[in-house]
C-alpha cells in the first residue's frame, strides 16, 4: 500500500508539472546550470476556442438559384475548400469551416479564433473564388535591381525594425512574459495567441533549421536566445523551451478508404474496405510495398509508391503515428485505422536525430522583393468566368486520371489564342491567387475544351476539378450574421471561469472536511489528482478549451465527489455496524461500486450522443464531460481507496469520529 500512495504522489507532480510546467522548468534550469542535466517539460500552452481567445463567427449563405439541384452539395463543398485555404493564409490558428444544409439553405459558418480585424476577415472570404490563367511575366535585370534612393528606402526601413525588435528582444531576456510578447508584437497569426509556441523542430526544418545547428554548435542552454534570427522575409525572437531525442523515419503506405472517411472519394463501404485492406496486407512485402501502393492506395502518395519520405514526431496523426513506432526497420504493419481509412504502414529505415522544442515572436523585415514588388506572372484575360465547368477523365491507353476543362464561346477563342502563341510554354492556372496548376502547352488547343495532365491520383484529379469548379461555379455568398468576441472579451471569460472553477473547489473543501472530516480531506486530495490528469490530458489529446468544455470539466468534477460521497456515506454505515476500518473501507467500495458504475455510464452515454449528434459548441462540453467521468472513475476507485487504507495502517487514524461516525 506504501509503493502504492507513492505512485499517486509521483503520478500527481508529473502530471502537476506538464499541466503547469513554469516551475518544474524553474527547478529544471537550476539543476542544468548544477549538474547539466536537462529535465525541461514542454510550454506549449492549452488551445483556446473562441470564447476564451477571442474572435470572429460568422454565418454565410451561398445563393444556389444558378446552380442544378443535383450540383448543389458539391457546389457547397467547393465554397467550403475555397474559404479554408483563404482563412488557412490568412495564417489563422485552428479555423472551423462547417457546411449546413437546411430547408433549402446553404450555409457556410466560419469561426476564426484569435482573429480580431472583422473587416479584413469578412473581406477575405466573402470574395467570389477567381480563377485565372497566367503567363510568365517578361522581366528584364533592370526591373531586379534596386535605384540608389529604392535602397535608401529599404535601409531606413530596417534600421526601424531591427531597432523595434532588439526593443522587444531586451523585454524577453529581462524576463518579461514570452507568450505576452508574443501576443503583442508577433506578426505570425497562427501563433501570436499561442504563446508563439513552435513545437519540435531539427536541423531540417525549413524556417529554423540553421537556428537548431546554431543551438548545438554553441551548446545554447534553454531561455531566450540573445539575438535575432532572420529568416524568409522576418526577423525572430527565439525561446528555446527544451530537447528530446527522437528518430527520423523512412516510411511509405497504402491507404483504403471507404465511405464517410475523411478526405475519402471512394464509394466502398467501410467492409469492403476491411477485406481488401486485409487482402493487400497477405501479399505485401517489402520488395512488392511500392508497385501493390500505386496499383491499390487511394491516397495521394500512390504515384510514388506509397512513399512519405522522412518523418518525425508530430507528423502523422496519433494512430498512425503510434502503428509505426511499434515497427522495427523494414517491417510492415497490419491494417491500422484512422480517420483517412486503413492503412499498412512500410517501415523502411531510420536514424537518430535531437529535436528542440521553441518558441518565437515574428517581427517584420524589409527586402529587396518587398520594395521592388515585381510580379513574375501576368494575366491573359482568360479567366472562371469563361469557364463553363471541370470533369475527371481518363487515358484510354495509361488509365491515367487528367482534368478537363470546358470554355464558353469566348473562352474558346481566347484559350485557342493564347494556347497558339504559348507552345512550349509554361501557362499558370491560379485560384484564388494561387497557382494550382503550370502546365506545358504541347500544341495549340482548338475546340473549347482544354485537358490539365500530371501524375494525379483519382483523388487529386478529382479535387482540382472540385477546386476548379468552385472558381468557375456562380456561387456568390451573403453574410447573414457576425459575431465577436475581443480579446478582453475572451480573456475576461477565461478569468471568471478560473475564478468560479477555483471557488467552487473552496467550497467543496470545506464543506467535504467538515462533514466527512478525514475522509473529506482525502477526497480533495484526490480531486487534486483528478484535476491534474484532466489538464494534462487536454494538453496531450489537443483539446480545444471553450466555455462549455469548462462547463463540462466542473460537472465532472462534481460527478467525481459524487463518487466519493456514496463510498464515505458506506462506510459510514460499516463504521456504525461496528466493523474495523479497514473492512468498512473495503465494504463500502463495494457497496458503492454498482451505483457509481451505472451512473457514470448513462452519463458516458448521454456525453456520446451530446458528442456525435450536436453543435461543436456542444461538443467541447461532451468531450470535456466524458473525458473527466473515465478520469474521476479511476481516481475515487484507486486513489481514494488507497489514500484511505494507507491511514487505516496507523492506529492514529483509525478513530470513527475522524471519519463522520459520531460516538455512541
Amino acid at each position: 500500500i506504501y509503493v502504492s500512495a507513492i505512485i499517486i504522489l509521483l503520478v500527481f507532480i508529473w502530471t502537476a508539472s506538464v499541466a503547469y510546467p513554469k516551475y518544474w522548468n524553474a527547478a529544471a534550469k537550476t539543476i542544468d546550470d548544477n549538474l547539466g542535466i536537462r529535465l525541461y517539460l514542454s510550454e506549449q500552452p492549452y488551445k483556446l476556442g473562441l470564447d476564451l481567445q477571442g474572435g470572429v463567427h460568422l454565418v454565410y449563405e451561398a445563393d444556389m438559384s444558378e446552380i442544378p439541384e443535383k450540383d448543389r452539395a458539391s457546389a457547397l463543398e467547393g465554397v467550403r475548400d475555397v474559404i479554408e485555404r483563404r482563412v488557412n493564409a490568412y495564417g489563422v490558428s485552428e479555423p472551423v469551416v462547417l457546411t449546413n444544409i437546411n430547408n433549402g439553405h446553404y450555409r457556410v459558418i466560419v469561426e476564426l479564433a484569435g482573429v480580431f480585424d472583422v473587416s479584413e476577415a469578412i473581406k477575405l472570404i466573402g470574395e467570389t473564388p477567381i480563377l485565372e490563367f497566367k503567363v510568365p511575366n517578361d522581366i528584364n535585370s533592370d526591373d531586379l535591381e534596386l535605384t540608389e534612393e529604392q535602397k535608401q528606402e529599404m535601409e531606413e526601413k530596417q534600421k526601424e525594425e531591427r531597432a523595434a525588435a532588439l526593443e522587444v528582444l531586451d523585454k524577453a531576456l529581462a524576463g518579461e512574459d514570452f507568450g505576452v510578447l508574443a501576443q503583442e508584437y508577433s506578426i505570425d497569426e497562427k501563433t501570436k495567441n499561442n504563446g508563439g509556441y513552435i513545437g519540435f523542430v531539427d536541423e531540417n526544418n525549413q524556417v529554423f533549421g540553421e537556428l537548431v545547428q546554431e543551438i548545438e554548435k554553441n551548446n545554447y542552454t534553454p531561455g531566450v536566445i540573445d539575438g535575432l534570427y532572420e529568416y524568409d522575409s522576418t526577423l525572430h525572437i527565439v525561446k528555446y523551451i527544451s530537447e528530446k531525442d527522437s528518430d527520423i523515419v523512412t516510411l511509405s503506405h497504402i491507404l483504403i478508404c471507404y465511405q464517410g472517411a475523411e478526405k475519402c472519394e471512394s464509394d466502398r463501404s467501410k467492409e469492403q474496405a476491411i477485406e481488401l485492406i486485409n487482402q493487400v496486407r497477405e501479399q505485401a512485402t517489402p520488395d512488392n510495398f511500392a508497385e501493390l501502393a500505386k496499383e491499390y492506395s487511394d491516397g495521394p502518395s500512390a504515384k510514388n509508391g506509397g512513399s512519405l519520405g522522412e518523418v518525425t514526431d508530430g507528423m502523422m496523426v496519433s494512430e498512425f503515428e503510434e502503428a509505426y513506432k511499434q515497427l522495427s526497420d523494414g517491417e510492415i504493419s497490419d491494417p491500422v485505422e484512422t480517420k483517412f481509412g486503413y492503412h499498412i504502414i512500410y517501415r523502411e529505415k531510420s536514424r537518430p536525430i535531437k529535436t528542440y522544442e521553441i518558441a518565437h515572436i515574428e517581427m517584420p523585415w524589409t527586402t529587396e522583393s518587398d520594395i521592388l514588388k515585381v510580379d513574375l506572372w501576368k494575366n491573359t484575360g482568360l479567366s472562371g468566368k469563361q469557364v463553363t465547368g471541370a470533369s475527371v477523365a481518363f487515358d484510354q491507353k495509361t488509365n491515367t486520371p487528367y482534368v478537363v476543362l470546358n470554355f464558353n464561346d469566348e473562352g474558346s477563342k481566347l484559350f485557342a489564342d493564347l494556347t497558339e502563341s504559348h507552345v512550349g510554354d509554361v501557362i499558370g492556372i491560379f485560384l484564388d491567387g494561387s497557382p494550382i496548376s503550370t502546365p506545358v502547352v504541347q500544341e495549340p488547343i482548338y475546340g473549347g475544351q482544354a485537358s490539365i495532365t500530371g501524375s494525379f491520383t483519382i483523388k487529386e484529379a478529382k479535387l482540382l476539378a472540385q477546386r476548379l469548379n468552385a472558381g468557375a461555379l456562380p456561387v456568390p455568398i451573403e453574410l447573414l450574421s457576425q459575431q465577436t468576441v475581443g480579446p478582453t472579451l475572451g480573456h475576461i471569460s477565461l478569468e471568471k471561469s478560473i475564478k468560479a472553477a477555483i471557488a467552487g473547489l473552496i467550497l467543496l473543501a470545506i464543506f467535504m472536511t467538515l462533514y466527512y472530516r478525514l475522509a473529506g480531506l482525502l477526497a480533495i486530495l484526490a480531486l487534486a489528482v483528478y484535476t491534474s490528469i484532466n489538464l494534462t490530458l487536454y494538453k496531450w489529446l489537443g483539446v480545444t478549451m471553450t466555455l462549455s468544455g469548462i462547463a463540462g470539466f466542473i460537472l465532472s468534477l462534481g460527478m467525481a465527489v459524487d463518487a466519493n460521497v456514496l463510498i464515505f456515506e458506506r462506510m459510514k454505515e460499516e463504521l456504525k455496524s461496528g466493523r474495523d476500518l479497514a473492512t468498512a473501507i473495503d465494504e463500502g467500495f463495494r457497496r458503492a461500486w454498482s451505483s457509481i458504475r451505472d451512473g457514470n455510464i448513462t452519463t458516458l452515454i448521454a456525453a456520446f450522443v451530446l458528442f456525435t449528434m450536436s453543435t461543436s459548441f456542444v461538443k467541447g462540453f461532451a468531450l470535456t464531460l466524458a473525458l473527466g467521468i473515465l478520469v474521476s472513475m479511476a481516481t475515487a476507485i484507486l486513489v481514494t481507496r488507497i489514500l484511505l487504507k494507507w491511514l487505516a495502517t496507523y492506529k492514529i487514524f483509525r478513530k470513527n469520529w475522524l471519519y463522520g461516525v459520531k460516538k455512541n
